[in-house]
């Protein structure tokens, strides 16, 4: 059953407090913290300024790909609820949980059956697990089928070219949280009223349930 979602890749603060004070805020809202490959990556000061803001009912997320320890003492001071780690082994996520305090959504990407199975390795830090596509800062889909049947110690998110007006039923036995970035997006930004569409599609969903 899906509980709720993260809303990833928000970069302006107009957004960002539309997406707090909905009537139906995401659980998540996730920002690229150190991948300037993607448009969605947010640098360290407008970052700062960015989060600036109360936070009402969500929980902010920091995205990091394989983060090196400038980064981590970068942002430690910012009111980061989880760490999102892309390419990081267990021994690291380990280091970092116990050195920032932080939950951790461990980032899978997939594409094969062996990705999947990767997951076993992080059952004793990972506080969430997201399975993603291969894409990174690009909206690709993967089959679902590969994480349909598999058995896990902590919640499942799921992301890979979600669209906002998708029906949402389809996800419901697969992943407790749904993942959303390119999907909410109108010519690389962020569109108020895919987020609107999806998020009081979402409640509905959740008020069937």
């Amino acid at each position: 059953m899906i509980k709720g979602c993260k809303i990833c890749g928000v970069t302006d603060s107009d957004t960002l407090n539309y997406i707090i004070n909905h009537p139906y805020p995401p659980k998540f809202i996730g920002f690229i913290c150190n991948y300037p490959k993607s448009s969605r990556y947010v640098e360290l000061e407008s970052l700062k300024k960015l989060l600036n803001i109360k936070k009402n009912k969500t929980e902010f997320v920091a995205v990091l790909v394989k983060p090196n320890n400038e980064i981590l003492e970068e942002i430690k001071s910012l009111p980061f609820d989880y760490y999102q780690l892309y390419d990081c082994t267990p021994d690291k996520i380990k280091n970092i949980k116990q050195k920032y305090k932080k939950k951790v959504i461990t980032a899978f990407t997939i594409k094969y059956k062996s990705d999947v199975l990767r997951h076993k390795s992080f059952a004793d830090v990972t506080d969430v697990y997201l399975f993603d596509s291969k894409g990174y800062e690009k909206s690709h889909s993967f089959d679902h089928n590969l994480i349909k049947n598999i058995k896990l110690n902590k919640k499942l998110m799921l992301a890979g070219n979600i669209k906002f007006d998708d029906n949402l039923k389809n996800y419901e036995k697969i992943a407790d949280y749904l993942d959303l970035s390119g999907g909410l997006e109108t010519s690389g930004l962020k569109d108020i009223s895919k987020i609107d569409i999806f998020l009081n599609n979402l409640n509905k969903l959740k008020n069937e349930t």
